[in-house]
């Protein structure tokens, strides 16, 4: 399985959700593939935000060392699922998408097409934005096993 997890800039949402869904993907002993991007180019190249990567780091995952990237239509080739945070992440992903194949494989990383709220603006979103992407991720691993 190759998973894309997509965000806004690939700093705060998006590395949390790579970084826990390899965390329990590594505990399950799964054999996945997962990465993040974002629908920006703002912050390639970029460390996560230092909010996002304590919070992990508080709960035992390290994102320390995942670094930003841009969305691009060739990761549709590359990955079985990508799961965005929100809707404006939905709608700029499946507006690249070339094809029906593509935008089948696009959701929302939570039920019901609930959007995980951007912390960037709001320091005490980082717990709650975690806990959000964490039970959702555990509900992806569950369902493989």
């Amino acid at each position: 399985m190759k998973i894309l997890m997509v965000c806004l800039g690939n700093i705060c949402r998006s590395p949390l959700a790579e970084g826990i869904m390899r965390h329990l993907a590594e505990a399950r002993q799964l054999d996945w593939e997962i990465d993040s991007a974002g629908t920006g180019n703002w912050h390639v190249g970029d460390a996560p935000d230092r909010r996002s990567v304590s919070i992990a780091r508080k709960n035992g995952v390290d994102i320390s060392g995942l670094r930003g990237r841009q969305f691009q239509p060739a990761d549709f080739d590359t990955f079985d699922r990508i799961y965005v945070m929100d809707r404006s992440n939905y709608n700029d992903v499946t507006r690249k998408a070339r094809n029906e194949a593509d935008k089948a494989k696009v959701q929302f990383l939570l039920p019901g097409q609930r959007e995980v709220p951007d912390p960037w603006f709001d320091d005490a979103l980082f717990a709650p934005v975690y806990k959000m992407i964490y039970e959702a991720c555990e509900q992806i691993a569950d369902q493989q096993q």
